[in-house]
């Protein structure tokens, strides 16, 4: 073959390349364009409050879901961008969004050069992303519930710190800065569980805000607790302890509180 030749024939087999990597290219474009697609099993209503939801219209959003067969999700939230990456996931589906945050996440949006005596920090971070997507949500056009995570018993004076900032929000405001706040005492021996959350429901309830407590323990680790030793009877929340929490906390605020319940290796609602 002439030195000619060889040279065409390479000139060939790379024109054959490119247009092969064009199409390659094209088609993961493609797929990737189709991955990004969000789409809800059931969109919001227009006669669903769009923003941060409290009270009548966080039961409102609840019961929606519940009729329409489907699940809100709830991301803990560490840092501002994956916050917005959730309202921006709601918008995209017009659907609901819980958007929660761990003691953890509230020092990070505090930052790393404070100090956390007497929870000061994590209250501070909680609050100033609070009040931040208070300001972002009515603009993404859907509901939004805020919701704190697990709080135990060594972290009452994080919640204390919230409750103060719902307080002083709902004077100025007329409802909390948050939707809801979650009560994990589930370490502790339900007696004590169930009076520390009525003494809670009775200043949540004055103010419109919902509270999620826990009871009974899961499997496997979580949140640093290993409970993969517990006999498997005890993964499972029984009857007579639901109905006890109910019993406890239906009078203070009628329908207006949930069950985090053990189910093996799960808490369920």
């Amino acid at each position: 073959m002439s030195r000619c030749s060889a040279l065409t024939q390479k000139a060939a087999f790379a024109r054959q390349n490119v247009k092969m990597a064009e199409k390659i290219s094209k088609k993961s474009t493609s797929v990737m364009k189709r991955s990004v697609v969000a789409k809800a099993a059931v969109s919001v209503p227009t006669t669903l409050k769009a923003g941060v939801v409290t009270g009548q219209d966080f039961i409102d959003v609840m019961n929606h879901a519940r009729h329409h067969g489907y699940a809100i999700p709830a991301v803990n939230c560490t840092m501002s961008s994956v916050t917005n990456a959730c309202l921006e996931a709601a918008k995209e589906a017009n659907a609901p969004m819980i958007i929660q945050f761990s003691h953890g996440g509230g020092l990070n949006f505090a930052g790393k050069g404070l100090s956390n005596d007497d929870q000061k920090a994590a209250v501070a971070g909680c609050v100033a992303e609070a009040l931040r997507v208070r300001e972002l949500a009515k603009l993404y056009g859907v509901p939004v519930i805020l919701h704190t995570d697990h709080c135990a018993k060594n972290l009452l004076g994080w919640f204390d710190g919230l409750l103060e900032a719902n307080e002083k929000y709902f004077k100025e405001n007329g409802e909390p800065l948050f939707t809801s706040h979650m009560l994990d005492l589930s370490e502790e021996p339900i007696e004590e569980n169930l009076e520390i959350c009525q003494k809670y429901l009775k200043r949540m309830k004055a103010i419109n805000c919902f509270l999620e407590m826990e009871i009974g323990i899961t499997g496997g680790e979580e949140d640093g607790v290993d409970n993969s030793d517990v006999a498997p009877e005890d993964l499972y929340s029984k009857p007579e302890e639901i109905h006890d929490v109910y019993k406890a906390l239906q009078p203070i605020a009628p329908d207006f509180y949930s069950i985090a319940a053990a189910f093996g290796n799960v808490h369920g609602v």
